[in-house]
């Protein structure tokens, strides 16, 4: 008996400490999902580490971190929702660093015709029907369609005639079963697309840059920031390319 406890004992001192450990928990918005998955499964081959991501709006994501949800990285799609976990003093603010950069797309149904159509004709194309965007009151890729539409001056001819989307994947899902046959989305999530397909990109002049700020969150696990680091590696970042985001600035000077 003293012989097999002390050889459990020897064992449990030698078994890596990644098979105890707590899985590290992302919160991302919603646009990262595919490109955050593949990321993570390259960090858990790597460090045998699990990871478990959570996608939302990035409001609703930052709401639930406020309020005491359990998540040791945060990445949101744009700086009003970090701002708003900066000032709880719900995340590390030494680690708000931008990670990625995206921009936006007009997007139709396959099941719409190809009838030409451009962000100043909406308005009379769509007749009795809705274009497709993400709630502009809190969710960013909306927030930032509302910004292009205004500077057009297209908001108050549209703003009835919009169906809203509890975060960008949803809208997309209004367009691609065409119960809206245009929509606003982010590019990378148009790319990705097997039923809708892009009529043009929306000119980043109109809005203000599409930032993905990335944090640890206040009371994160120590085992987070060797992930935290992994997503600015070039392995992570040939993912994030491939998935038709952009570099942030910060990135591409410290990559070279």
């Amino acid at each position: 008996m003293k012989l097999f406890i002390t050889s459990l004992c020897f064992w449990l001192s030698w078994a890596s400490p990644a098979l105890y450990a707590r899985p590290l928990t992302v919160f991302a918005a919603s646009s990262l999902t595919n490109a955050m998955n593949e990321v993570a499964a390259a960090y858990q081959k790597e460090s045998n580490t699990k990871v478990i991501s959570s996608y939302a709006a990035s409001s609703a994501l930052a709401r639930q971190i406020a309020s005491g949800a359990p998540a040791d990285i945060y990445i949101a799609a744009n700086h009003r929702w970090m701002d708003y976990l900066s000032e709880q003093r719900s995340v590390n603010n030494a680690s708000i660093k931008p990670l990625l950069q995206n921009s936006l797309a007009l997007i139709a149904s396959n099941f719409t015709g190809t009838q030409p159509v451009t962000l100043k004709s909406l308005p009379s194309k769509l007749n009795n029907d809705y274009l497709a965007i993400a709630d502009p009151d809190h969710v960013p890729a909306g927030i930032y369609t509302k910004q292009a539409l205004q500077s057009l001056q297209l908001w108050e001819s549209l703003k009835l005639k919009l169906a809203r989307g509890q975060n960008v994947r949803s809208t997309l899902l209004l367009v691609e079963r065409g119960e809206t046959p245009y929509g606003i989305v982010y590019r990378t999530d148009a790319i990705q697309s097997q039923h809708s397909r892009i009529i043009s990109l929306i000119p980043e002049s109109l809005h203000q840059p599409i930032s993905y700020p990335i944090a640890l969150v206040a009371n994160h696990q120590p085992e987070a920031l060797q992930l935290y680091n992994f997503l600015f590696s070039p392995q992570a970042r040939a993912i994030f390319t491939r998935y038709g985001f952009i570099m942030s600035e910060e990135i591409k000077a410290d990559a070279q």
